[in-house]
């Protein structure tokens, strides 16, 4: 029996990092008034590809213009939590 691991999972063991970003942008029918949007994903600090590739779809695809972003990341679980096994015991 062969157990998959969660590809989540694996990002964590790899150094992503749970990332939150408020982005605070300008309406677009009302460009005086800011709103906020909360985005959240795994990823890697202090590059954050992620974020950028997200950033990049908001600016050349949605009409509200960037006004802020403010980040922030942790990292959830790190190699020494886990120890690795060398067997498995399948019980019925």
């Amino acid at each position: 029996m062969s157990i998959g691991v969660d590809s989540d999972f694996t990002k964590q063991l790899n150094d992503y990092r749970l990332t939150t970003a408020e982005i605070i942008y300008h309406m677009p029918d009302h460009p005086s008034i800011l709103q906020s949007y909360i985005w959240q994903e795994l990823d890697l600090a202090p590059r954050f590809p992620e974020l950028h590739k997200f950033l990049h779809f908001w600016e050349t695809s949605l009409e509200g213009k960037l006004y802020r972003v403010k980040v922030a990341c942790q990292k959830l679980i790190d190699r020494g939590d886990f120890k690795h096994v060398d067997h498995e015991i399948v019980i019925h």
